[in-house]
């Protein structure tokens, strides 16, 4: 009998190694977005684990990953000492997990279904730029700003571009030599004649970096010119041993479950990590090479059991994450597997062999980076989205303007206005179909009204028939409308009044058989003729 597909290890061959490559690329982002966060370097790493282990076991997403987020330092940064100590912070953590698991079962992740495809696309590209942004100072061995840390304006005072000027003053040429041998061994394995070799299809070229990576540095450590200092590697805070790693877990203080503040911070924190979560669930479906949908509410659910075991064992709160994640697809990812064993390995790795990752350069991880993030701002999606049309490219190039220039929700904010605009505007273009071209002077002017006609259209609605040009004959076809706005309808019947006036001739077609009650009423009202109905 054949074997299910579906099977939890029927992708292991793809879905191991794409562990891996996520794995190497999620240590040092968790260890610089706890830095950035000002909390213990170590509740990184926990949430790491736990968005690896905890939340894929309980997650339907296939391909998303979950850990710490960049999008909820600046809470964390404040909420921290607002809050008195990071113990109290932790007891926020798992009252969020609560919120979260709660909006999952009210089933609030419907949320994510109204962000228009412009607006998830911008962000897809907005993160990869400010990605290779961000990487390009370590790939040169300028190392200042933790990694992890995506805000525009830094901790240092800096800023994305002012840091692309200092790095000119402080080049590592070990570090350099170290991203380009790194950057040519990832796309060698991007060609075809590697691809089709056993060893590609089981080790990751990210993996070879970062093994090259290693050998580079030790081969330099030779030399006092080229040799990398601690601060250009991986620095996890730990002696190797397991006394020194159950050392670092901390646990919530429940004594100050009455302090308002801690729920204040909880509901902030969720429903922030609820959105982040669902924007990246957006996105990474549609990076998705299967384009299979994540059921929204089952992660929301998901998430928020990460969260409440986060905060119980010191870690700090989690999202879906979509540089994670971009990385798992690039890397050849299949299942949810593939998140699960980054996890496992996060926590194998800490526990066994920390002095190991230690060795590992920041300049190794910032070439991946920067392949990752140049296939998420590919030129093409820039040419895709510009053939589509200006209501589609202004909100996707606003989105990407706003991810760069401040922050991940802020863009999306941007973003969603200037859509939200676009479609605001074109609904009050629209109210009706009227075929310029077919039209001869001196013929009926015929309106056919669209299937729904809102609040929105009064003013085109307005504006139009007041344009109707005296002794005109004119039809207004509601036939294929089911929904249309009192609102309209007064102005409507309005105009059929003033049109005797003006020697307009007013057929109304269809708008007897509407079915609302709302605008049955109004019929009676304004016409004052029982409903034919």
């Amino acid at each position: 009998m054949k074997k299910s597909s579906n099977g939890v290890f029927a992708n292991l061959k793809n879905d191991f190694p794409a562990g891996i490559v996520v794995f190497l690329v999620a240590v040092p982002l968790c260890l610089g977005i706890a830095l950035a966060s000002g909390a213990p370097l170590f509740s990184g790493i926990i949430s790491g684990m736990v968005g690896g282990i905890i939340v894929s076991a309980f997650s339907k997403s296939p391909l998303g990953v979950s850990g710490p987020a960049a999008g909820l330092a600046a809470i964390v940064l404040t909420a921290i000492p607002d809050l008195g100590g990071f113990e109290v912070f932790l007891l926020a953590v798992f009252f969020a997990g609560i919120i979260q698991f709660t909006l999952g079962v009210l089933k609030a992740g419907i949320i994510g279904y109204y962000f228009p495809s412009s607006v998830i696309k911008g962000m897809l590209a907005g993160i990869g730029v400010i990605i290779f942004l961000k990487q390009v100072p370590h790939a040169f061995g300028y190392d200042a700003d933790p990694e992890g840390d995506f805000s525009f304006l830094q901790k240092d005072g800096q800023n994305t571009f002012s840091e692309l000027g200092n790095m000119l003053d402080f080049i590592t040429p070990g570090a350099l030599i170290i991203t380009l041998v790194s950057l040519a061994i990832l796309i060698l394995w991007e060609q075809k004649f590697v691809k089709k070799l056993v060893v590609s299809q089981w080790v990751q070229g990210p993996l070879v970096a970062v093994v090259v990576g290693i050998l580079l540095n030790q081969l330099f450590n030779s030399s006092e010119n080229i040799g990398l200092s601690q601060e250009h590697l991986v620095n996890l805070p730990l002696d190797g041993t397991l006394a020194g790693f159950f050392g670092e877990f901390r646990f919530p203080d429940f004594s100050h479950w009455k302090n308002p503040k801690v729920y204040t911070i909880a509901f902030t924190l969720a429903i922030v990590a609820s959105l982040e979560t669902l924007l990246c669930v957006e996105a990474t479906d549609k990076l998705d090479p299967q384009k299979r949908i994540t059921p929204t509410n089952q992660e929301l659910r998901a998430q928020g059991i990460g969260n409440m075991v986060s905060g119980l064992i010191g870690g700090l709160p989690v999202t879906q994450v979509i540089v994670r994640s971009s990385a798992n697809i690039q890397s050849g990812g299949r299942t949810r597997m593939s998140a699960f064993i980054h996890g496992l390995l996060i926590l194998v790795c800490v526990l066994t062999i920390p002095n190991v990752l230690n060795m590992i350069p920041l300049a190794s991880l910032a070439a991946i980076l920067l392949v990752v993030g140049f296939k998420l701002a590919k030129p093409a999606l820039f040419r895709s989205m510009y053939a589509l049309g200006w209501m589609e490219f202004i909100p996707f190039i606003v989105t990407i303007g706003g991810i760069v220039f401040t922050d991940l929700l802020t863009g999306i904010g941007l973003g969603m206005a200037v859509a939200v605009f676009f479609i605001l505007y074109k609904n009050y273009q629209k109210p009706y179909i009227f075929d310029a071209e077919k039209y001869k002077d001196g013929e009926t002017v015929h309106l056919t009204l669209a299937e729904s006609v809102t609040f929105l259209n009064k003013g085109s609605m307005s504006k139009s028939l007041a344009l109707i040009p005296d002794g005109q004959s004119v039809i207004l076809d509601a036939t294929k409308t089911t929904d249309m706005h009192p609102d309209v309808l007064e102005i409507i019947y309005d105009f059929k009044e003033n049109a005797k006036t003006r020697n307009i001739e007013v057929e109304l077609t269809g708008f007897d058989e509407m079915e609302s009650e709302t605008q049955t009423k109004v019929f009676e009202k304004l016409v004052g003729l029982p409903n034919k109905k």
